[in-house]
Formats: C-alpha cells, structure tokens, sequence
C-alpha cells in the first residue's frame, strides 16, 4: 500500500514515519508539505493512502480533496483539531486521527484499511445493474416515487448522501454516491467529477471548459462540469 505523507510540519511527518515503521505493508512513497505540493505528487506518484493534515498554509486538506481527480485515494485524517471530524468523515475518511498520533489509534486505522482492502463478499461484487426500464421507489419522509432510471437525470453527492434529479423532483437518499453508481448501467450513466453521475441519455450540450475540461448541458438546463481527465473518458465514450 503506497502512501503520501501530506502536512506542513517536519515533525509531525518524521513522527508519523516512526510509527509506520511498525507496519511495513504501508510503504511511504513521498511527502508533500501543503495542497499545493500534495496536488502535483498525487498526481506523479498515485498513491493508494494519503495521510492528511487538515489546517495547512493555503488550501486546507478538505479543499485538497475537492480538487482531487476520481478516482481518490484512501485517507486518513491526522490533525490537532478535533472540530473537523463530522465534515472529515462526509469526505469518507477511513479514520480521523489526533495529533500526537497514537500508536494504537494508527494500528486500529490500519486494520480498517486492512478490511477495507479486503474487497467486498463475492456476491456482492457485482451487484444487480439497474436497466434503463428499470423502476426503483424513492422515499424522502413522508413522500413517495416509482421512477423509471431512465428518468433520472442526475445524481449528486451531499457527504454520505445522494440528491436524486428526476421530472421537478430532487429527494436526498440515505446513501452514498458510490454505492447508488454501484447500481448503474455504465453505458448510461457516467462518473461526471467526485460528486455527480449523470445520466448520459440526458446530455443536450456540450461545450469546451477550463484546462482541458467540458461543460456538459443536460436537458433541463442543468450544467456539469467534466475535469480534464473525465473530459477524455467522456469524449472517448461518446466518440467525440
């Protein structure tokens, strides 16, 4: 398991070398300093695991993550501050550690990485994919739908939740975004950026964007934004 060591403090990163020391399954790759500098090595070393500090100079982790292309690495957060791990775990971290890290609390992380790693029970490896006839009953409170999957639209994540765009309706379901995309039918529907899917039968417009990116129009007036590496899966798939 490769992993980047991402803090602006020396100590801390030393520490934290010391005590993965005790675990040779994780193999440090690199060190990055600041978001800035986390940006460029994620992007040259790939690495499986990021150990992140959340308060740096510039972007804090959490805005490092947003930038981040898909697919994203594993975390698990390392900071002095314990005010940020409602919002840590929206960003499904694997765990939210307490500077000075604890040797303990790192080995019980490590095994959530471990099971985490493990890979999912055969039967559920590939889950049933829902057609595009398919209709799937959507509950938010007291209300109710039957929505054929066709219908929807879009879906995009909120944390640990999905909002679902379908006819004028835009429920939030008690589910993540990668377990709903676990659901579909690649062919229809397409990993847009980290926190939206849209259905590509709905793509009315497409237009050049910044770096390298599209802006994608679906029917209804809704504009997603493709980042540059999403843009060429994009264009590959619809043969642009």
């Amino acid at each position: 398991m490769k992993a980047l060591l991402i803090d602006d403090e020396r100590l801390a990163r030393n520490e934290l070398r010391r005590l993965l020391k005790a675990h040779p399954e994780i193999e440090i790759i690199g060190e990055a300093i600041d978001a800035a500098d986390a940006l460029s090595k994620v992007e040259a070393l790939q690495p499986d695991l990021l150990f992140l500090d959340i308060q740096m100079p510039g972007d804090d982790g959490f805005t490092l993550l947003e930038k981040l292309e898909p697919p994203l690495p594993l975390v698990i957060f390392t900071t002095a501050y314990d005010q940020f791990a409602v919002k840590a775990f929206e960003f499904n971290a694997l765990d939210y550690l307490l500077k000075p890290v604890d040797p303990h609390r790192l080995t019980g992380a490590l095994e959530k990485l471990r099971i985490s790693c493990a890979g999912p029970a055969p039967a559920a490896i590939a889950p049933h994919r829902l057609a595009p006839e398919d209709k799937v009953f959507v509950r938010e409170g007291e209300r109710c739908w039957f929505v054929a999957v066709k219908n929807i639209r879009l879906l995009e994540s909120e944390g640990n939740y999905t909002r679902l765009y379908f006819e004028e309706q835009k429920p939030q379901l008690f589910r993540s975004l990668t377990a709903m995309e676990e659901r579909l039918d690649p062919q229809h529907f397409f990993r847009a950026n980290r926190k939206q899917v849209i259905n590509l039968a709905w793509v009315d417009g497409i237009e050049p964007w910044f770096s390298g990116g599209l802006l994608v129009k679906l029917k209804g007036g809704v504009k997603v934004e493709l980042s540059r590496r999403q843009a060429q899966d994009f264009r590959e798939r619809m043969s642009l």
